[in-house]
């Protein structure tokens, strides 16, 4: 069992982890599992056909190695709907919530035999699932994903914002409950997701505990500036946490 996944299944929670591009790992004290935007195999390059799609950060966690409670995927782009490896952690389980745009995908995987552990969502819903209360909130990540969500997430008293794939909607942060403890925003300012800056805006706006940057260093084409990033959250002296690959942060 890969030295990641065991780290997963010994830490005590409330946890956060970090898997590379948008993926991340919530956990709760008592042990359930939450996967968001999880990217685990190399299904991007071989599917676009473009070096820019190559994988640059390792594979460091397959759905081999763990089960998953609940895994939420934002939007169907094949960086945050893994179809190597959605099909797999739902046969072993996991309660899986989608947009609703990522049906074509669920329909081409052949899915529908789990359609019972499957639930389309839009923003304005809300749900529960084991330790786990789930906002789903408005993005805007243009016409490639018209019905592409972010997720608030509450469970053991910790607040965690993932923005998913989206530009800055200004007029939309109030829509966001609030207050939030831990706000995961993308930084590669590339197919039109915030940059550094941007981030650094909402992370104004918001005030969370802390801003943890996602979106970089997984694909040449993505783009994503972390030394803006640093720069601008410690002229601005807002709070920020680094997350290397695997690393874990306690909530």
């Amino acid at each position: 069992m890969p030295d990641f996944a065991t780290r997963i299944l010994t830490a005590k929670g409330p946890s956060l982890f970090a898997t590379g591009q948008a993926g991340f790992i919530l956990k709760s004290a008592s042990g359930q599992t939450l996967a968001i935007d999880l990217c685990l195999s190399e299904c991007v390059e071989r599917l676009e056909g473009n070096k820019g799609f190559k994988r640059l950060l390792p594979q460091i966690l397959t759905p081999s190695d763990i089960s998953f409670n609940v895994v939420i995927c934002t939007h169907p782009h094949l960086d945050h709907f893994d179809i190597d490896a959605v099909p797999e952690m739902v046969a072993k389980g996991a309660k899986l919530y989608c947009s609703v745009d990522c049906k074509k995908q669920v329909q081409q995987l052949q899915m529908e035999y789990y359609n019972d552990r499957i639930t389309y969502v839009k923003p304005g819903d809300q749900v529960t699932a084991g330790d786990f209360e789930i906002t789903f909130v408005n993005c805007d990540h243009g016409s490639g994903a018209p019905d592409a969500v972010g997720a608030v997430v509450r469970f053991d008293g910790k607040t965690i914002y993932e923005v998913g794939d989206s530009c800055l909607r200004p007029d939309r942060i109030e829509e966001i409950p609030q207050p939030v403890d831990v706000l995961i925003s993308p930084i590669n300012g590339m197919y039109g997701n915030m940059d550094s800056d941007e981030t650094a805006q909402l992370a104004e706006a918001l005030n969370p505990g802390v801003t943890v940057p996602c979106h970089y260093g997984m694909f040449a084409s993505h783009g994503g500036d972390l030394k803006r990033f640093y720069d601008i959250m410690t002229e601005k002296k807002l709070p920020f946490a680094l997350m290397r690959q695997g690393e874990e942060y306690r909530l």
